[in-house]
This record gives C-alpha cells, structure tokens and sequence, in this order.
C-alpha cells in the first residue's frame, strides 16, 4: 500500500439481530489522504441513506451527470453501477435498507430509483437533517450506528404479510410470485404489484441480477486462486444461455466487459442483496 492509501479507510459494518430484517448493514468510508478515491459500487437492489460528514461526495450517474452529496441523501434501488468518488477529507456512512424496509420507513420503495432525493422531503417533518446534525456531534462511527438505529424505531411501520412472505421466500425451484399467490388465496398480479410497490422491483429483475451476482461471486473466486478464468464454466453454472448473453449482462449493470471487470474488480464494491 502506499502512503496514501493507508489513509483511506472502508468497512463493512453488521447490525444487530433485532434490525436485520430493515437493514443489511451499513458501509463506512473515510478519506484521510491526499488524493481522490474514485470507487464502483456494483448494484444491489437495496436502496440507500447516504450520510456525508466532511468534503462533498460525488457521484456519477450512468450518463455522467454528476452529483454532489452534501448532507444526506436517499438513492436507490442501486439497479446498476455507478461511480463515486471522495475528496480529500471526505466521509460517508450508509446505511443499506433491506427488502421491504425502505417503504416500510417511506411508504414508496421506489420513489428515488436511482436519483438522489433528500430524505426529508419524504416525510412531513424535518428529522433527518436533526439527525444529521446528531450525527456530526459523535466522533465513533459505532455510536453513530447505534443512534441511527434508536432513532429510525420509532418511523418504522409494521411489516405486510406479503412483504414477509417475499422477503422469507427461499425455495430455487419455485416461482415466488405464484407460490405466494397461491399461498394467500390472491391473484399472480396482485402479489406481482406488490413486488414492486414493496420492494421497488420486480421478481424478474432480481432473478437476474441473483444470477449475475452468481456469475460475479465464482469469477471472484477463481481469480483468487490466479487460475485461468474458464467463461464456458462460468455460463454453465449461473445458467447463462451463452457467452453473449453473460456480456450483455456485464453491459448492462457495470458497463464493462468481463475481461475489463478482472481488470477494475479491486475497485468495485460488491453488496450482495440478502
């Protein structure tokens, strides 16, 4: 490592047991260095709350717009890559909203899709600025954790016995809409809105991104081991129909080739949908 990038800390940070059904986990990142960290973050079908505490953030857009976070954003759901980059003294903590918990918070998991919108303007009160200003009192990234979640408590509505029955679905074999549907003695379609207006997506869309992911996880795996990629196994094992279609995928959520994936894959952040 050089200097500089010893001065550049990220982690991962896990949740408590009673708040893992509203949030994956949260991501610190801290930029003490002198020069600009520039990063992808793969997508993960979750949406976000952004908190900035020192320079703005930027992050790029699929058309390269570019937009600053100042404060406090939402964004999401994260349907494909996208850049992001802290300046010297930056720092951010994110929180990533698990299956339904966004509209749980919110009342829309898809309001923001994909662009940055501003917390507040979701609810009728002012809160997420005065717990931004909270926030920037506390210097331990774990107490801040901590806060974030004794205050968020009290916004969260109780959890539909569709949006649990989609979020406990874990059965490969089977079709999560119609099983579900058939389930709750309700139409296909109806379980099929409430997909979208719960999660923010479709079933379709996260099969296969689940599977990308799939394909994503294994190439990770074998490049540890300075083995030889072998593309062939890798479409038969994620159930690609051929090489092109695993292309298009890369395309499509990173906009990169697989080739150049291997290349760049140290600086993209992957976050696995859970």
């Amino acid at each position: 490592m050089t200097e500089n990038q010893d001065k550049y800390t990220s982690l991962k940070i896990a949740v408590p047991t009673d708040y893992e059904n509203v949030f994956s986990h949260f991501y610190y990142a801290d930029n003490k260095s002198s020069d600009i960290i520039s990063k992808i973050f793969l997508p993960s079908y979750q949406t976000m709350l952004i908190f900035n505490f020192g320079e703005k953030a930027l992050l790029y857009s699929k058309n390269k717009t570019e937009v600053i976070i100042d404060r406090c954003f939402v964004l999401g759901p994260i349907k494909q890559a996208f850049d992001y980059s802290l300046p010297p003294n930056a720092q951010i903590l994110v929180a990533n909203f698990k299956d339904d918990a966004f509209y749980r918070f919110f009342g829309n998991a898809s309001v923001a899709e994909h662009l940055p919108i501003h917390p507040d303007d979701l609810l009728d009160e002012n809160c997420f600025t005065a717990l931004w200003t909270a926030l920037n009192k506390i210097e331990d990234i774990n107490n801040r954790v901590h806060f974030i979640l004794d205050f968020c408590q009290p916004y969260l509505r109780d959890r539909s016995i569709i949006a649990q029955r989609l979020a406990n679905f874990n059965d490969e074999n089977l079709n999560p809409v119609k099983s579900i549907a058939s389930q709750l003695n309700q139409t296909e379609r109806n379980i099929q809105l409430n997909h979208k207006k719960l999660l923010g997506y479709t079933s379709k869309e996260v099969n296969r991104y689940q599977r990308f992911l799939k394909a994503i996880e294994l190439i990770q795996d074998i490049a540890s081991t300075s083995t030889k990629i072998d593309w062939f196994e890798i479409i038969n094992q994620c159930d690609y129909y051929d090489q092109s279609q695993l292309i298009h995928d890369f395309k499509h959520y990173l906009n990169i080739s697989p080739t150049k994936y291997l290349k760049f894959q140290q600086d993209i952040c992957v976050a696995k949908a859970e």
